[in-house]
């Protein structure tokens, strides 16, 4: 059962539209991630669940009961903001426990509560030290637990990695799920860094002009896009226009069979989709799903290659080991092989 429901939330600024009407269910324990680009309504999203943004329509229920039109000093949930938003007059302890002296607990109760959540964020030997003398890592912990003090029924973060490098980020964003998964806790992260999204979340709601694209776990979202956006969205993708005939895409003169439960109406414009890890420079010159292409551009990552690939089609990116040590350079041609399990169709020509 959702613990955490909103039914046809909308929320305009103006004639500006900023959240479509979302019908959305966070479960219980789960930890969600809303993911899109910049302007997509995933911030304003999180506030009105907040409570710091009223909905210009819909309901909001948290545990049976309609919270849209309570404040967010009634809600009781917590959260953590971009800026961490710590107060630098105060120590650690204090900054923790500060949530709890506003609602008049006692200072033998807070103390030990700070204490608590010192330990559980790894920071127990920092409780009396100034925020202006830790890291950005530990800020950000110390902001978590801060979050965590009142016992929040919902845990809620907006873009809180974004602030830190990216070594310390990666470190934080499994640190973090982590603790979520040993708290059990309802948690909703907003963020615009797939990678984020895909490391952390149970479910992942990908959003776009302040609607929702698709709503599903990270593999779910990655192997099986909704659509080009979401496709192109998620990590690196191939997006071929073609035409749907006699079961499979036709794009130009080239054929690509696509699996059996692959269906769209015959001669309707669909969109190719092949993730770059799925694609194969190999031998083939000719036949079913083949493309002659010339190499753009090769990056060495180590364990992998970038391969940037340029077709008459369009281009097609292909992420390959280390090939037996087959060297390529800009200006080869070679022959990529889509194959017929790894490729989807995508609805319409959007690619």
């Amino acid at each position: 059962m959702s613990d955490l429901i909103l039914q046809n939330v909308r929320k305009t600024f103006g004639s500006f539209v900023a959240v479509e009407g979302l019908d959305l269910q966070f479960g219980h324990g789960e930890l969600t991630a809303l993911l899109g680009p910049s302007g997509c309504g995933k911030t304003t999203l999180l506030r009105m669940i907040a409570g710091l943004e009223a909905p210009t329509k819909g309901r909001i229920l948290f545990e049976n009961e309609d919270i849209t039109s309570k404040g967010a000093e009634r809600r009781n949930f917590g959260m953590v903001f971009q800026s961490f938003a710590l107060f630098p007059h105060m120590n650690v302890a204090e900054n923790i426990a500060y949530s709890l002296t506003l609602k008049g607990v006692p200072r033998a109760e807070r103390e030990a509560r700070a204490k608590e959540l010192l330990e559980l964020v790894q920071l127990g030997h920092l409780g009396t030290r100034r925020i202006g003398e830790l890291s950005g890592g530990q800020r950000q912990r110390v902001a978590i637990a801060r979050a965590l003090a009142q016992e929040p029924g919902v845990f809620l973060l907006d873009e809180p990695m974004s602030a830190l490098d990216a070594q310390l980020r990666g470190d934080m964003q499994m640190e973090l799920r982590m603790l979520q998964q040993k708290l059990g806790i309802t948690t909703i992260v907003v963020t615009h860094d797939q990678r984020e999204a895909m490391t952390m979340a149970d479910k992942i709601v990908v959003m776009s002009s302040g609607r929702v694209e698709q709503i599903g776990t990270p593999q779910e979202i990655y192997h099986e896009p909704a659509n080009a956006f979401v496709a192109s969205f998620i990590g690196s993708a191939n997006l071929l226009k073609g035409t749907f005939s006699d079961g499979a895409v036709k794009i130009g003169a080239l054929r690509f069979e696509v699996p059996a439960e692959m269906r769209a109406a015959e001669n309707a414009p669909v969109t190719l989709f092949c993730r770059p890890e799925k694609v194969r420079l190999g031998p083939e010159s000719s036949g079913d799903n083949v493309i002659a292409a010339d190499v753009k551009f090769v990056r060495d990552l180590g364990p992998v290659r970038e391969i940037h690939l340029v077709t008459e089609h369009g281009p097609v990116a292909v992420e390959a080991g280390d090939m037996e040590g087959i060297p390529l350079k800009a200006g080869d041609r070679v022959n990529a092989h889509l194959p017929k399990a790894a490729l989807r169709l995508l609805p319409g020509d959007a690619a």
